[in-house]
């Protein structure tokens, strides 16, 4: 309600009378519990405090609430008691608008789907009709409104067409006071008054004859062919478009965008500029023509493979002042919808981060921002966007907020929306992330760029997410070549008839803004014109160029890997560094004892255990100017509390990172334990890794096991990116994995699946066996981050091996030395011509038998055990080297602890098949074929794993089951 201190019995005098004593009573609620009385009566006592305390306190004539008599209702008040009512159920009306005037928004180009009831922003809910509201007036029922209403149902009314138009919206579940606030100013005062000047309404016009023309173009010229039209949600260009130049003009160096391919190509060519002429080429040529490699040549089978035209990205710089630019970035994402929301994320964090300082890197969010389009039953059918949402205000993934569009033409594939979500709106799971939410007609263009511009300013004004829902339809199928008839056979009656939007757009402008047909009529031909030369210059061209994505991060360092030793006194001085906390610092002391014995660790005759290795790889990458992020469920301490390179003070609570302040560090470190999330984390970092190819990115999982709830990620991105995409990526992911009779979920990887994967030199996939060999992994990695010979590096980190001393290292091992591709059994083949059977194994399984092989007693001169170290690419040269040694070999083993179907065997069976010499079995030790990864009984693991170890170390046996079986 307002202020009527103008009234001649001030701000009271309309509760008075016979409602003293509920309003008493209401207040006496709102001391004990401001929320449980409603909000007119709580904004009331918040504005003017305690009401009157008896009836006789107001005096006709007079604005003092403490001399004032009069009662309204009685026969000196001249206050009807009904317009008391009245007023507080007008005041209920327009709240009641404000939060549920979107149900009767007009949001439907086709005009076909059902509306839920709006019965709660209808008068006549609340006893109201127009005369009743004309008695009021127009400050008792909107305060603030803008302009001047002649009463209280001129307010209603504009209210109405505020929240109930062709832009509609859903804030009242966004908790900030200061950002509803701010919403609500927009949507009633700010919104409703803008309007286009002629310039930007011939842009917007243009805008949308190019994304509509350009698919008709297609449509004639390229009949049958796959596309994935934006039609029916054209304006999406112009909406994007609007967004990109908002943002930039507010400061965004590097604007990141995702999306599926509906749409794509449209946005390629008119927000990316990608050449009209090139994407019609990809349409002309057959795939991959001219890509038969010549000598010299890299092609199809050389390690770029291609994808098809609607999943490829695209880079662009627009200028922004005379020597300031933009760059735009659209990332390349498969079919997997959804899945590169967490990527853009990772891009637009990178891009916001100066690294080159010692700390955590120095981030700003002003500098970098993101757009990510998602389709109606995407967005609520797919988990991924959850997990990405949920990023918004963490410390280790906030990106300042991106703006959401959902491109809706509510129908998934072939599903109605009534199939694809339980929700009225696609886009009610951003309120569970309290993202307001702005509901826009697609056929209504300059409400699409009211809505832009809104977004825009509440990304860069509060830093979060915003989402554009944009309601439109699908002109056509799924694609192009699909009947959608056949499943929404009435809603496409309703769309053969309905006219495009630029044509609705066109009408409206020679209506009511002086525009002429002929002028309308003159820039749709100019863009036609523009389309058909494009195409006469692709057909005069003689060659087609191979189609390869742009650079999507922008350092082109190439420099060699470098040596993975590091000097013993440099190693040294930093173990000192790491050890030093702040004086009055108050480390656990259990945890404090611990780090202590590292102190000596590096003695002569000490041992390095892997956590230790670890710490030493981060500290001396860092001196080498290189930046780590690593993130994980548990990456400030790890899972098995090995790391622990983020410290709290045991008293206040305090963090410190020894990492941050260490003297020789010359770039960044940043450590974040993540959400629980493997998806959305995992295609983060390696979102972050593609455009900062400089930092080395780690990734870590809880489990190993836990790894196959981003195996999306995995399959589409990290193991293919760089043959489909030509995007190079340096990820490191850490899967503890070792069988310890710790049941199903806490055992496994999932090897397998990584080496199966395998093809091209696309990965690197290791299982080592010693605190050294992670050590010099780790720096080797790092090295070639940024360099063309930059690949993902899987690693099956250990659990136990974790405090085994047998994995322990001599820090000359540090110190000297590089990273060994296969590791051989000391102690074993002596005597080369008495070596009947060669056991190959990795990881685990390898100190597993080197710790049986110190308890057997018998004779072990036929015996030979070689671990191999990194799985692929597989060093065939150093096996065949070995296998060499030894004339008078029989059979080479496999010996794993995985079940058969699992673990490396059937990657590794025909490689060694291949090296084998003729007459030499190869077979396989280790468990059978399984459905479930490992037993979640200890007593039948112990028994298993022994069983492994005794079928290792018997002479002269066959236990294997060979190929063919």
């Amino acid at each position: 309600m307002s202020n009527n201190s103008a009234h001649p019995h001030g701000p009271w005098q309309a509760y008075l009378g016979p409602n003293l004593g509920y309003i008493q009573e209401q207040y006496d609620l709102y001391l004990a519990d401001a929320d449980s009385v409603i909000p007119e009566y709580r904004e009331l006592f918040d504005r003017y405090g305690e009401p009157p305390q008896t009836e006789g306190a107001f005096n006709e004539g007079t604005s003092n609430a403490n001399t004032s008599s009069a009662q309204p209702g009685s026969a000196n008040s001249g206050v009807d008691p009904s317009l008391i009512k009245k007023a507080f159920a007008a005041g209920k009306l327009a709240t009641k608008i404000r939060a549920f005037g979107h149900l009767a928004a007009n949001l439907d180009p086709l005009g076909i789907l059902q509306k839920p009831s709006a019965n709660l922003i209808e008068p006549e809910t609340y006893g109201l009709n127009p005369a009743d509201l004309a008695a009021l007036p127009a400050e008792w029922v909107w305060e603030d409104a803008p302009g001047t209403f002649a009463n209280g149902w001129e307010a209603i009314n504009k209210l109405r067409a505020a929240y109930s138009g062709t832009i509609a919206y859903e804030f009242s579940h966004v908790h900030n006071e200061q950002e509803r606030g701010w919403l609500t100013q927009q949507a009633e005062s700010v919104i409703p008054n803008a309007a286009l000047d002629r310039e930007e309404r011939v842009k917007l016009l243009n805008r949308l004859l190019e994304a509509e023309q350009f698919e008709d173009f297609l449509q004639r010229t390229f009949v049958g062919q796959k596309r994935f039209s934006i039609e029916g949600n054209d304006v999406l260009v112009a909406l994007v478009d609007e967004i990109v130049h908002e943002l930039a003009n507010d400061g965004a160096k590097n604007i990141l965008m995702g999306m599926a391919h509906r749409g794509r190509l449209n946005v390629l060519a008119h927000v990316l500029g990608k050449p009209y002429s090139k994407i019609f080429s990809e349409f002309h040529h057959s795939p991959n023509k001219n890509l038969i490699p010549s000598e010299g040549s890299t092609g199809i089978n050389y390690g770029w493979t291609g994808d098809v035209k609607y999943h490829l990205g695209a880079n662009r710089s627009i200028p922004t002042g005379e020597t300031a630019e933009t760059r735009l970035t659209l990332a390349n994402n498969p079919s997997h919808l959804e899945y590169v929301n967490p990527v853009v994320g990772g891009f637009t964090r990178a891009a916001q981060e100066d690294r080159s300082k010692p700390g955590y890197p120095v981030q700003q969010m002003d500098s970098a921002a993101s757009i990510i389009m998602h389709g109606d039953a995407a967005f609520s059918g797919e988990g991924i966007v959850a997990e990405t949402l949920n990023f918004n205000n963490l410390r280790g993934f906030s990106v300042g907020g991106t703006i959401h569009i959902i491109v809706n033409n509510n129908v998934g594939f072939t599903t109605d929306s009534w199939d694809s979500r339980s929700t009225h709106y696609a886009s009610d799971l951003a309120k569970g992330f309290e993202i307001p939410i702005v509901h826009v007609n697609a056929d209504d263009p300059e409400a699409v760029i009211a809505a832009a511009r809104m977004a825009s300013e509440y990304r860069t004004k509060f830093k979060k997410d915003f989402l554009i829902d944009l309601i439109g339809y699908r002109r056509y199928g799924h694609n192009e070549t699909d009947d959608p008839e056949t499943t929404q056979p009435l809603v496409y009656q309703k769309v053969r008839n309905h006219p495009t939007v630029s044509k609705v757009y066109a009408e409206k402008l020679i209506r009511e803004h002086g525009f002429t047909a002929e002028e309308t009529d003159s820039m749709k031909a100019a863009v036609q014109d523009r389309l058909k030369t494009a195409y006469d210059e692709m057909k005069a061209q003689d060659k087609e160029d191979p189609t390869q994505p742009a650079k999507i991060g922008h350092n082109d360092e190439e420099s060699a890997p470098k040596g993975t030793a590091v000097p013993l006194d440099t190693l040294r001085r930093i173990n000192e560094g790491l050890l030093r906390w702040p004086e009055k610092f108050n480390v656990y002391p259990k945890l404090k004892r611990i780090l202590e014995r590292r102190a000596s660790s590096l003695d002569e005759g000490q041992k390095v255990d892997w956590g230790h290795a670890e710490t030493l790889a981060f500290a001396s990458i860092l001196a080498d100017g290189r930046p780590i992020r690593i993130t994980g469920q548990d990456a400030e301490r790890a899972t098995f509390a090995h790391r622990n390179l983020v410290l709290s003070d045991s008293v206040t609570g305090e963090k410190f990172c020894p990492l941050h302040v260490l003297p020789e560090a010359k770039a960044s470190f940043a450590i974040h334990n993540s959400s629980l999330s493997e998806a959305g984390v995992l295609g983060f970092e390696y979102g972050y890794n593609v455009f900062s190819p400089e930092t080395m990115v780690i990734w870590e999982a809880q489990y190993g096991d836990f790894v196959n709830c981003a195996q999306v990620l995995i399959d589409q991105f990290i193991s293919a990116g760089r043959s489909k995409w030509s995007q190079k990526s340096g990820i490191t992911m850490l899967l503890p994995h070792g069988f310890e009779g710790q049941g199903p979920e806490h055992s496994s990887g999932r090897l397998e699946r990584f080496l199966q994967l395998c093809g091209q030199e696309n990965w690197t996939v290791a299982n080592l066996t010693s605190a050294s060999q992670y050590f010099h992994l780790l720096r080797r990695q790092a090295s070639t981050t940024a360099t063309d010979e930059a690949r993902p590096l899987i690693v099956m980190a250990p659990k136990s091996l974790i405090r085994n001393p047998r994995a322990t290292s001599d820090v000359t091992d540090l110190s000297e030395g590089s990273f060994r591709l296969v590791v051989e059994q000391p102690g074993l083949g002596q005597k080369p011509e008495a070596v009947e059977r060669l056991l190959l194994c990795t990881g685990k399984m390898a100190i597993d038998l080197e710790d049986a092989l110190e308890k057997e007693a018998s004779s072990t001169d036929w015996l030979h055990i070689v671990r191999v170290e990194q799985l692929y690419p597989l060093p065939v040269q150093e096996i065949k080297a070995i296998i060499a040694r030894f004339p008078k070999l029989k059979e080479i083993v496999w010996v794993q602890e995985e079940p058969r179907n699992m673990g490396s065997w059937s990657f590794m069976e025909p490689r060694i098949r291949e090296l084998a010499p003729d007459q030499v079995d190869v077979s396989y030790i280790g468990r059978p074929d399984r459905a479930s990864p490992a037993t979640g009984y200890q007593v039948v693991h112990v028994m298993e794993q022994g069983n492994i170890i005794t079928k290792s170390f018997t002479q002269q046996q066959k236990f294997a089951v060979k190929t063919g079986r």
